[in-house]
């Protein structure tokens, strides 16, 4: 159907649905008042890319398909700002504010003074820089005249318009200020991802926002929740807004994000009020925010205050009061992920923290310890960062039990007593052994999960009720179960407990790749378990390999090589080995096809559900007679193998003139 559009008639769509795109992307990300479904959106999406693909030079850097387009860069270029970035001047109490009003009727005389107030968001303050209503770059803040261009990274974030409306569209050039965060109950699920990942989390909000603002690969600021609220105009000529609150309504109209908690104040009395009321629902708010912004409303007020070479006299920041509290630590404990990472945590005298009682607080890993000097016996200021999570900001030394000791993390597994691991570089201890009761009911989800020995029946239920009941304390006592045994559990008839112990059964055969990936040896996912199985051939080969044998082989590199060495140290696993030959779990790869290899060169993508084959099998077929596996389809694919419900693969192979085929047309490629 593209190849028959001609370049007008694409051009005419491409538009059409860019400014479809735009406008659901205004209504979902900024109004939160979607207009179509998701697969609608999707389809849309689906269709410009088809189009932008088929017409390349009809591709611009506003069209919603580039919200993720630059390349990674290792440096960030300095951007001059047309007008500084400015500090603020602050305020702690009422009088403060008395003292700024009073200030400024000093300097303009028998002026009565409008206010406007708007949340004081702790993020990550940039400019945006638009070209007749498109945006063409966006930098930080840096030092206030020179900051860094962010353009790619910026693009990512979707409540962020490519292309304006209303007033500011007209303007030759327009240059708009925000603050970048990231939502509260975003930051949280964040750090969940990191902890149980085993990488270092982040301290508070606007450090993920910072740090994800600041990546070198806009993929990587993609995949992070970040969000904006615009605050001003500082650059748009002829426009002619008379007051602050003029300038507010055009950021909205323009389609930017503004804070609804923003209000007019008509006198002092009034931003204090305001203030108080920010200050008693900053809990409810879903963002940090750590005062109220109060700006004098009339623009030309402002441009007579002007500004000191740190702050505009027209605005101050009122900073609400601190979340702080000083208690002990009575005891540091260290606690096991779901994953195997070691975290230590302060159990506290319970202190009273901004309408919370703090008894337990995380301090994360033994560099955190380290760096602060934290001891048990120390007393210690703790504060709730973004008022939601309490941390120690530092370590009271006046008041040390003169016979405190350093903190010593442990060496071995506080719940298993197995051997603890820090790999190198790295700021997280792990627990190496796989029957970790702390690890276990999640390592058996992975363990029976469709990619590793794929055990049908195996739910979070069952695996529960197993390991409850004390009949699974590690992989090998899966097949240990019985019919009987399995039936009485909850929840299962004679016939749901024979399918179990059928699918259990027939998992011994899924071959070594399938088992190494199912181990959950860190670091090794399901390609380098198919790398580690073809090159070694045996689990009993591995785990007599050298680390300087392993990092030799193709793909796998030093890091891999000392996760799994220290995994075959471990005499539990090795226990657990044996235990899973006597079961009779093929422990070794199947024999390459000998003979001729007709895939050899060629590479293959599949997409949908194929009759027989898992996609497993079907990647071990290609793989086998000398092929590759691609994720995406491209020029350089030879052919693409289309199942049931394929998805856009089959379509991009249509459009590139790609070799299409079924189930059977693979194995007819493959037999002799």
């Amino acid at each position: 159907m593209l190849r028959a559009m001609t370049r007008a008639d694409a051009a005419q769509r491409i538009t059409e649905l860019r400014e479809q795109i735009h406008h659901h992307d205004y209504l979902y990300y900024v109004e939160a008042r979607p207009e179509v479904s998701d697969a609608e959106y999707d389809a849309l999406m689906r269709e410009l890319r088809d189009l932008e693909a088929s017409f390349p030079d009809l591709v611009t850097a506003d069209s919603p398909t580039q919200r993720v387009a630059g390349a990674p860069t290792d440096v960030f270029k300095s951007v001059e700002h047309h007008d500084a970035m400015l500090s603020l001047d602050n305020a702690t109490s009422p009088d403060d504010l008395g003292e700024f009003e009073a200030r400024t009727g000093r300097a303009l005389p028998g002026t009565t003074f409008g206010y406007v107030c708007e949340p004081k968001i702790d993020g990550l303050g940039v400019a945006l820089l638009y070209e007749r209503g498109r945006f063409v770059r966006g930098a930080t803040r840096g030092d206030g005249r020179v900051g860094e261009d962010i353009t790619p990274n910026l693009r990512t974030i979707r409540s962020i318009p490519m292309v304006l409306r209303g007033a500011l569209a007209a303007a030759a050039v327009v240059e708009v200020r925000g603050e970048v965060f990231m939502p509260r109950e975003e930051f949280a699920k964040l750090n969940r991802t990191l902890e149980e990942a085993g990488t270092p989390t982040f301290a508070n909000p606007r450090n993920a926002a910072a740090g994800a603002v600041r990546q070198k690969d806009p993929a990587v600021t993609a995949r992070r929740p970040l969000d904006i609220f615009l605050y001003h105009v500082s650059r748009a000529a002829a426009l002619g807004f008379s007051s602050h609150w003029d300038a507010l309504e055009a950021l909205r109209a323009a389609g930017f994000k503004t804070n609804p908690r923003a209000e007019r104040c008509q006198n002092l009395d009034a931003v204090i009020a305001a203030c108080e009321r920010l200050e008693r629902d900053r809990d409810t708010l879903g963002y940090d925010a750590d005062g109220m912004v109060v700006k004098i409303e009339s623009l030309e007020h402002q441009r007579r205050l002007g500004s000191t070479t740190h702050h505009p006299r027209w605005a101050i920041a009122f900073k609400f009061a601190a979340r702080q509290a000083t208690t002990m630590i009575e005891a540091i404990e260290v606690n096991v992920g779901k994953t195997g990472t070691l975290t230590p945590t302060a159990k506290l005298t319970p202190v009273e923290l901004a309408g919370v009682t703090i008894r337990n607080v995380s301090l994360h890993n033994e560099d955190e310890i380290r760096r602060k000097d934290i001891r048990v016996g120390d007393t210690v200021l703790v504060e709730r960062a973004g008022d939601v999570i309490p941390y120690v900001v530092q370590v009271v030394l006046a008041k040390r039990p003169p016979d405190s000791q350093p903190f010593t993390f442990p060496s071995a597994c506080p719940a298993c007593g197995g051997v603890a691991f820090r790999p190198a570089g790295e700021a997280y201890w792990r627990c190496t052994n796989t029957a970790c009761p702390a690890q276990l009911k999640e390592r058996l989800r992975h363990f029976g999960s469709r990619r590793a020995m794929d055990i049908e029946h195996l739910g979070d239920s069952t695996i529960e009720q197993l390991v409850d009941t004390g009949q699974v304390k590690d992989f090998a006592d899966l097949y240990q179960l019985t019919a009987e045994k399995v039936s009485a559990l909850d929840r299962f008839a004679e016939k749901s407990a024979e399918n179990l112990i059928q699918a259990i059964t027939a998992s011994r055969e899924r071959g070594l790749a399938r088992l190494l990936n199912a181990l959950g040896i860190r670091l090794v996912g399901e390609r380098v378990a198919q790398l580690l199985a073809a090159r070694f051939g045996s689990l009993e080969r591995l785990a007599e390999v050298s680390e300087a044998e392993l990092a030799e082989a193709h793909g796998i590199g030093d890091e891999i090589a000392r996760s799994v060495v220290a995994f075959f140290k471990d005499p539990t696993n090795r226990r657990l080995i044996d235990n899973l030959k006597r079961a009779g779990v093929v422990t070794h790869s199947p024999m390459a096809p000998v003979g001729p290899k007709p895939l050899a060169g060629k590479t293959v993508v599949m997409t949908g559900s194929l009759p027989t084959l898992s996609r497993e099998a079907a990647r071990e077929l290609v793989e086998g007679h000398g092929g590759r596996v691609a994720s995406s389809v491209s020029k350089k694919t030879d052919y693409v193998v289309v199942g049931e419900a394929p998805g856009s693969k089959a379509d991009d192979a249509r459009r590139l003139g790609v070799t299409i085929l079924d189930e059977a047309g693979l194995l007819a490629l493959v037999r002799p």
